[in-house]
């Protein structure tokens, strides 16, 4: 069977099981960003939305992303949280991304019956059904909408970021270790918003804060 009958499989299963549950769908983005928050966003579908055309944000183009994160926001119930540098310094990437989830769910309008989260772990929620799903964000609209609307989220903050913090080409880059970004943290140093747990950036003396 391949990958999108198996797909629709899972999806008409959890649909014909939780028919009368409310589903959100949980993702983050920017994990392995060096520089700021780690965001999550946190999605309840109407039922009236065309799942086909929900994907996993990474397999998507910009212009495409854009597009389906308009079309979420206007037919959803959705949430953002986040976790700053300063938490992912202190408790680790990891321990901040379900923090990011945790404060993303709490924020939905709308209590869940049943919240669906990508990954292998769930955040520290009580009174909250949780459910991890392994690549979730390719198999469960509510979590493919829930990385658009995280990653578009995010991006457009970063986008603010490289303006007031020129020559790091954040705008191109957003943060991740590309040549382009480890070159231009030589030259400049590190900056405030950068996350100093993280290598190289741990490894480096030069700041300019």
């Amino acid at each position: 069977m391949g990958r999108s009958k198996k797909n629709k499989t899972e999806n008409k299963r959890l649909k014909s099981k939780n028919l009368m549950k409310i589903i959100a769908g949980v993702d983050e983005v920017g994990r392995g960003s060096l520089i700021g928050p780690v965001y999550a966003a946190a999605v309840i579908l109407n039922e009236s939305v065309n799942s086909n055309i929900l994907k996993d944000s990474k397999t998507l183009t910009k212009k495409k992303r854009g597009v389906l994160f308009n079309y979420i926001k206007k037919n959803s119930i959705w949430a953002i949280g986040k976790s700053s540098v300063r938490e992912i310094d202190k408790i680790n990437i990891l321990k901040a991304s379900l923090l990011a989830m945790k404060r993303a769910i709490i924020k939905l309008k709308k209590k869940p019956s049943q919240v669906l989260i990508d990954g292998n772990k769930v955040p520290d929620l009580k009174n909250y059904n949780l459910r991890s799903i392994v690549k979730g964000d390719q198999k469960i609209p509510s979590i493919s909408a829930a990385s658009i609307v995280a990653k578009v989220t995010r991006d457009n903050f970063i986008k603010i970021l490289a303006k007031k913090n020129k020559g790091y080409h954040w705008d191109q880059n957003f943060g991740y270790g590309t040549k382009q970004h480890l070159k231009a943290i030589k030259k400049l140093g590190v900056s405030k918003h950068h996350r100093k747990t993280f290598s190289p950036i741990s490894k480096i003396k030069k700041h300019n804060i």
